[in-house]
């Protein structure tokens, strides 16, 4: 990989180049549009989900300016303006995890869990885990829906919230002990984990 082909490997390469092509955004976009996406309606639902992502995308190029290009991931950025902007939908999520109470199913997840009896025990888990999940504090529930569902790491988690890593671990770990209080013995993060969704 030659010097140039390693600088434009980065997303930070991208933003800059995007500040004088601003074509050059589409691939940012190209990268993570589809783990933001499936984010973003895991936890809103499909219908507010395309407009929540396209608002992130249009956020994030419009403040590509600002963007701190030392940072050669954009991915806890980018997830950090989505989460920020689903806080104006909070109802929706809620309403959406109690639909998941409701039914079990999870709209996302469904199509891709193929054995029967492993769909009945997680949609019997997913109604509990979503009544717990919709009475967390925003706060906790987006730390641990950033990481469970999101796949950020701890550190990406605290980037993209804007808040220090020793929080994010005591949001997870409050949410985690909550969660485990509610279901019993049933591990919240099994329950939370994400399944492959998009090959």
């Amino acid at each position: 990989m030659n010097e140039t082909s390693r600088g434009e490997a980065d997303d930070a390469s991208f933003i800059e180049r995007s500040r004088r092509e601003p074509e050059a955004f589409a691939e940012v976009f190209r990268r993570y549009a589809p783990d933001i996406t499936r984010y973003v309606a895991r936890r809103l639902g499909e219908d507010a989900a395309e407009d929540v992502v396209a608002e992130t995308f249009l956020t994030a190029f419009r403040q590509r300016e600002g963007y701190d290009l030392a940072r050669p991931h954009a991915r806890p950025w980018l997830y950090g303006i989505a989460t920020n902007l689903m806080g104006r939908h909070r109802r929706t999520e809620v309403r959406q995890l109690r639909i998941l109470e409701r039914t079990g199913v999870d709209p996302v997840t469904a199509p891709f869990t193929e054995r029967t009896d492993e769909r009945l025990i997680a949609e019997a888990s997913r109604r509990n885990l979503a009544n717990a999940l919709a009475a967390l504090p925003k706060g906790h529930r987006d730390a641990l829906l950033l990481v469970a569902w999101g796949d950020l790491s701890y550190p990406e988690a605290a980037e993209a919230l804007g808040v220090r890593l020793g929080t994010v671990r005591s949001r997870i770990n409050r949410a985690r002990n909550k969660l485990r209080k509610e279901l019993g013995e049933i591990n919240p993060m099994a329950t939370v984990s994400e399944e492959p969704v998009y090959e």
